[in-house]
Parts: structure tokens; sequence; C-alpha cells
């Protein structure tokens, strides 16, 4: 038991001086990531297209521009004496107001879609981060999990080679252990390259320089979703993309009365000046105009948009409909997926790895006896580190149905 607290201290001592070693690496929080995904170029490409539809929207009253007209009236090709004139005419047609209103209406409600879509977009983003920041977690436990098993490994060397010197140990079991330290060398490097790649994912969803080094909190929280009962409503109310469509319903309301407003006449003011030629009088024009949108024929047109309207209205009911069915499936078999890889954790954590626990100390003691096979110490601690690697890997799946489910709920 001495030489196994021995061994315990000298992986204390290790850790502790590869943890000091990282020291330098700023650590960073999922709330502070999920804080900086605000400047994504993505979502600021959002931003810029709400603030130009609302200043298409400022826009939506405007008037026709008016129209100037000047030249020659009932001028003969041939001049003569009292005859001709030339003439300046001004003309403005002024649209209903009630078309200017509900065009304005319409305009506006384009913004209110397109917030929702960037709600949406947000929603994905921040499921992308989360599933990166808990895989660089878990590399990061590994790593650890794999400097502990070298210290191991280290000291078995050691014990080995003073062993060798006295005929107590064979040397292919040295090859072994040798063998398995390097295997770690490369086990490390394939984590050193997943952990660069998520960094760099990270790194891209944070809108900065791609080679920033930083270090991610191991300190994961599992949520009891499992027990979590969905609520339509509160669905309904929390999706972005449910709540797009309601806004797009909306947005075909104010669709359907624009076209309705179509109906009604627009007004048109004419005035103008004539100045005859030869000391005739001059002459002015002055008119009025209406527009009668209500014939068959000029009437086709916003009937037929009317109509088409009320098709889409349904279309969106039916995908608004189907989305809220398609999200309760996703999330009651995120739950059970969550309630099974939960069980198989705890498997691991209450009874496997225990078990390999106990089975590596006993060979272990058994060889520090010489009653027991270093081959035998080696095959229980790599069992060991493999069963805690599994359990590390169920642990990731665990969080990334966890990321899933937010998703599903939209769950910042």
């Amino acid at each position: 038991m001495k030489t196994i607290n021995q061994i315990i201290c000298i992986v204390l001592v290790w850790m502790a001086g590869t943890v000091t070693s990282r020291a330098q690496v700023a650590i960073l929080s999922l709330d502070s990531i999920l804080t900086k995904l605000e400047m994504n170029p993505g979502l600021l490409a959002y931003d810029a297209k709400i603030s130009a539809q609302n200043a298409y929207a400022t826009g939506a009253k405007s008037l026709p521009a008016p129209q100037i007209s000047a030249g020659q009236f009932q001028t003969p090709y041939q001049l003569k004496p009292n005859t001709g004139s030339f003439m300046i005419s001004a003309e403005q047609m002024f649209t209903n107001p009630g078309k200017l209103r509900a065009k304005q209406n319409y305009m506006n409600g384009l913004s209110k879609v397109t917030a929702e879509d960037k709600n949406y977009q947000k929603n994905q983003l921040v499921a992308q981060a989360k599933g990166y920041y808990y895989k660089m977690g878990i590399i990061a436990q590994k790593q650890d999990l794999l400097e502990s098993t070298r210290g191991l490994l280290q000291y078995m060397l050691k014990s080995a080679n003073i062993r060798l010197t006295y005929g107590k140990e064979k040397l292919n079991n040295i090859y072994k252990a040798q063998a398995e330290l390097y295997e770690l060398d490369n086990s490390q490097e394939q984590y050193n390259n997943d952990l660069r790649q998520q960094r760099i994912l990270l790194n891209i969803l944070m809108n900065r320089d791609k080679q920033v080094d930083f270090k991610v909190d191991t300190a994961f929280m599992v949520k009891d979703y499992e027990t979590s009962v969905t609520d339509n409503s509160e669905l309904s109310m929390r999706r972005s993309d449910i709540k797009g469509i309601d806004q797009n319903i909306s947005l075909q309301a104010l669709n359907a009365k624009m076209e309705y407003s179509k109906r009604k006449p627009d007004f048109g003011l004419q005035v103008g000046q004539m100045f005859s030629y030869g000391g005739m009088s001059n002459q002015y024009i002055l008119m009025g105009s209406v527009t009668i949108p209500v014939f068959s024929w000029s009437s086709k047109e916003y009937k037929a948009n009317l109509k088409g309207i009320g098709f889409d209205v349904e279309r969106l009911k039916q995908q608004r409909s189907e989305l809220i069915n398609q999200a309760e499936g996703n999330l009651a078999g995120l739950r059970a997926a969550i309630k099974s890889k939960k069980a198989l954790l705890k498997n691991y954590n209450r009874n496997i790895i225990p078990a390999l626990q106990n089975n590596y100390k006993t060979s272990l003691l058994a060889y520090e006896q010489n009653t027991g096979e270093m081959q035998v110490v080696l095959d229980g601690l790599k069992a060991l580190q493999m069963a805690r690697i599994e359990a590390l890997d169920r642990l990731g799946e665990l969080l990334q149905l966890q990321v899933d489910y937010e998703r599903e709920n939209e769950k910042y």
C-alpha cells in the first residue's frame, strides 16, 4: 500500500506541474463565448438587413414625383397671327392615404420577420458554440487522464529497470511498457490536433483571430432534461422559427390589407398656363382626375393576389403545425436518449471503473510483492484507462444531447 501511495503522489505532482504550465493560457467561460457571438458576421448581417428594411419603411408614404412640362400648344406649323400658344403645366398624382398606410404597415412588418430569422440563426450558432466548447472540455479531461497514465507507466518502467538488474523482471515487459508510453504520445498528439480544431471553430464563431489560444472550464453541468414535459404554448412562444411563421402570417394579413386598399381611388391635379401669340388672351388649365379601380378589368390583379395570399396563409399554418409536431417528437426522442446515456454513464462511474480500479490495484500490489506479472499490471492499467476514456466519451455524447435539447427548446 505504501508503494501505491507513492505512485499516487507522483501522479499528483505530475498533474500539478501540468496545470501550472498551462496557467498562462486564459480560461474562457461558456457565457463569455456566447456573449461574443453577437459579433458573428452572420448575425451582424441580419442587423444591417433589419436597419435597411426599417429605412425603406420610412419612405412608404411618399407620393409620386410631380410632372412639369412646357412647350408649344395648338401651334400650326406655319405660324399665323393670333394662332397658337406656349404652355407650361404641372401635374401631381395623390395616392390614396389608405394605400400609403397599408403599404407602410406592410413594410414595417418585414423587419419583424427578419428579427425572428436572426434569432433562429443565433440559436443555431449558440448550439454550435456549446458543442465545440464541450468537446474541448472532454478532450482536455482526456489529456489529463493520459498524463496521469504516463506518470504511472514511467514509475513502473523505473521500477522494472531496477528489477531487471536483479533478474526479477522480463525484458519483453519493459519493451511493452515503453510501447505503451509511445502510444500515449500518439494519443496526445491526436487530442492536441482535435483541440486546435475545436478552438479554431470557436474563434470563427466569435469573429476573431483563429489562432488565439484559450482554455475552457471543464466543470460541466448535467441537467435533468429527461424529466421535462413539453408544453406546446411555451414552445410556440420560445422557438424563433415558429414565431417567425407567426410574424409571416401577420405580414400576409398586412399584405392582404395592402392589396385590398388597391380598390380605393387615387386623385390627380393638373395646372397649366398658356401664353398665346399675337395678343390673344392667355388661357389656363385646372383639372382634377380620379382613378376608378373597381371595374373588372382593373380589379383582376388585386383580387387574384388576395386569393393567393389566402393560400399562403394556409400553407404557413400547416407549416407551423408541422414544426410543432416535429419539435415534440424530437424532444421526446432526446429525453429518452438522455435518460439512456445517463444510465450508461452511471454504470461506468459506479461499477465498471471502480471494478477496474480494484483490478489494477490488486495486480499492482501482487507485482510489488513479487507474486504478479508486470504484463498483468499493464493490461489492468490499459483497461482502466480505456474505461475512463469511454466514460468521457459517454459524457461528451450526453452533453451533446443536452445541447440538442436546448437548441430544440431554444434555451440559451
